[in-house]
């Protein structure tokens, strides 16, 4: 039974009610425009599911900042932020990817959200959202599998035995022998390239249908900076007789027509990068080869550069929507 005496949404419960707003804000015009293109049945089926989330998650959010009298975000709407004229800028096959992708994301953003919820009805929300975005991602995963589309990680035989770690040895990486990757190691480094190389192929598609020359420019940055990584990620996969997977360019048409405002693309393009920085700390925190753990700092640290960049492009343009803050006692003080 939850107790009334302290009934207030705390800082963790905002956070992540304003970030689920703006991230299902976003979606709901992507799974707009993706419906209006996508021509695939059974990839329309997903896409649809995923607008029914999308929509529902709204407007649930919206009853509980109404209650809690916090002003409901502002966002995307698919009004101003989606043409709905625009022609086909993405293949099915990569909208059903990258759809897999959007719930494979929020999947987790969910599953961190509802352990932050304390107040009940919250936690119920979170809950739901968890089920429904796991259901999501079965129903995604299951349809690339069946189209043989779905990209799996390298395999590896199994050991005879299991075995301990001898010597320092094992986490050196520059000079002389190398050790063969861990699988935590492989995971994590297959798991950024395929984010990596979905990421250039979205901003390749974005970069063509900007309004704005400087936001092309950025974009375009954008599509260097995940080839550089992508190549990366690769050339470590490779030196260990490993697989990389594919690359999506050949989802991405020639069409010049912004089918999303410039405003929502650079809201995408940087939340990805924040994203990247979360991933790539958690790889660098798991990977104990020191090489591969100095290029994950390398990485970030450019990565970080680009994020400053393009949140200063936001502002500039009046699109960076400000999160709710905390009192200034200091300005309360001086009234």
């Amino acid at each position: 039974m939850e107790s009334t005496h302290n009934s207030k949404l705390t800082a963790n419960e905002v956070s992540q009610l304003w970030s689920g707003y703006m991230n299902s804000s976003m979606s709901k015009c992507l799974f707009t425009y993706f419906l209006k293109t996508t021509e695939d049945s059974e990839i329309r089926s997903i896409v649809q599911h995923g607008l029914e989330l999308a929509d529902t998650h709204l407007q649930k959010l919206i009853k509980i900042f109404q209650k809690d009298q916090f002003p409901v975000p502002y966002g995307f709407t698919v009004e101003q932020d989606v043409n709905p004229s625009a022609p086909r800028l993405f293949s099915d096959n990569f909208i059903l990817y990258f759809v897999y992708n959007m719930g494979a994301i929020a999947f987790n953003f969910y599953s961190v959200s509802k352990t932050l919820a304390v107040r009940s009805d919250i936690d119920t929300y979170f809950s739901e959202c968890v089920s429904e975005l796991k259901e999501f991602d079965t129903m995604a995963k299951n349809l690339l599998l069946s189209k043989g589309l779905y990209i799996r990680s390298p395999y590896l035989n199994p050991s005879k035995e299991a075995h301990f770690v001898k010597s320092q040895q094992f986490m050196s990486g520059w000079f002389g022998d190398k050790r063969p990757l861990t699988a935590i190691e492989i995971s994590h480094i297959f798991i950024n390239l395929q984010r990596n190389a979905l990421g250039r192929a979205t901003m390749i598609g974005f970069s063509q249908v900007s309004q704005s020359k400087e936001v092309g420019q950025y974009i375009l940055r954008g599509k260097d900076i995940a080839y550089k990584h992508s190549e990366v990620f690769s050339s470590i996969l490779k030196e260990n007789d490993l697989p990389a997977p594919m690359t999506w360019e050949p989802g991405i048409t020639d069409s010049q027509i912004p089918p999303f405002s410039d405003k929502l693309m650079m809201f995408m393009t940087t939340a990805l990068v924040a994203l990247s920085i979360g991933f790539y700390g958690t790889s660098m925190a798991t990977s104990t080869r020191k090489d591969i753990s100095i290029d994950y700092v390398r990485l970030s640290a450019e990565v970080a550069d680009f994020a400053k960049d393009g949140a200063n492009i936001m502002i500039k343009n009046d699109w960076l929507e400000e999160p709710p803050l905390s009192e200034d006692r200091d300005k309360l003080a001086k009234k």
